[in-house]
């Protein structure tokens, strides 16, 4: 059982689990939560050199930048990193069920997709799939949440697709879940000292 599960292990998933299992580590309110981040492995991240992400080195392969994020989130034991591929999300009472094409089933309190925008395979009636509002491309889809507790973020939340707008998308969601879970607006700061 997890407090927020995931779907999609790219820019906006893992800095959104980053968020997530830090602010577990540093709020009373958010101890003891557990986080779950599936990873298909098929982020466009994987194909980019990066030359415009604030904070990370010009010519940085997506490669690259995803293992680093990676490496950060392991760090945090609250959150549980797994391949495959999400095939269905329900709803289940108060709780979320995803079913992986393997036939592993996890649950969780929130879902978080995390999907990109080429499309939308998972069988869910949780979310609306719409026209990407700002993609230069056509034919690229976003997400609209149907249900409470379901959110979105990075290029599936109709975000601008470049790297930097996906992470903070991501973290900006982890926000809102923090925030939900005090009850105020809560923000973990990065701060001197630590």
């Amino acid at each position: 059982m997890y407090s927020v599960a995931v779907v999609g292990g790219g820019v906006s998933g893992l800095s959104c689990a980053l968020t997530l299992a830090d602010g577990a580590r540093r709020f009373d309110f958010a101890k003891g939560k557990k986080f779950l981040v599936v990873d298909s492995g098929s982020s466009d991240a994987l194909k980019a050199v990066l030359n415009n992400v604030p904070g990370v080195k010009r010519g940085t392969t997506g490669e690259e930048y995803l293992n680093f994020l990676k490496e950060q989130v392991e760090e945090l034991e609250s959150v549980n990193l797994v391949e495959g591929e999400v095939e269905e999300v329900l709803k289940e009472g108060d709780k979320f069920k995803l079913v992986l094409s393997d036939g592993r089933e996890f649950t969780s309190d929130i879902v978080v997709f995390a999907t990109g925008f080429h499309s939308f395979s998972v069988k869910c009636s949780l979310v609306e799939v719409i026209p990407h509002p700002n993609s230069p491309r056509p034919g690229k889809v976003a997400l609209r949440p149907k249900e409470e507790g379901i959110f979105v973020c990075g290029n599936a939340a109709g975000e601008i697709t470049m790297v930097a707008a996906a992470a903070g998308s991501g973290v900006s969601v982890a926000c809102q879940i923090l925030s939900h879970w005090a009850g105020k607006v809560v923000v973990p700061h990065d701060k001197i000292g630590g």
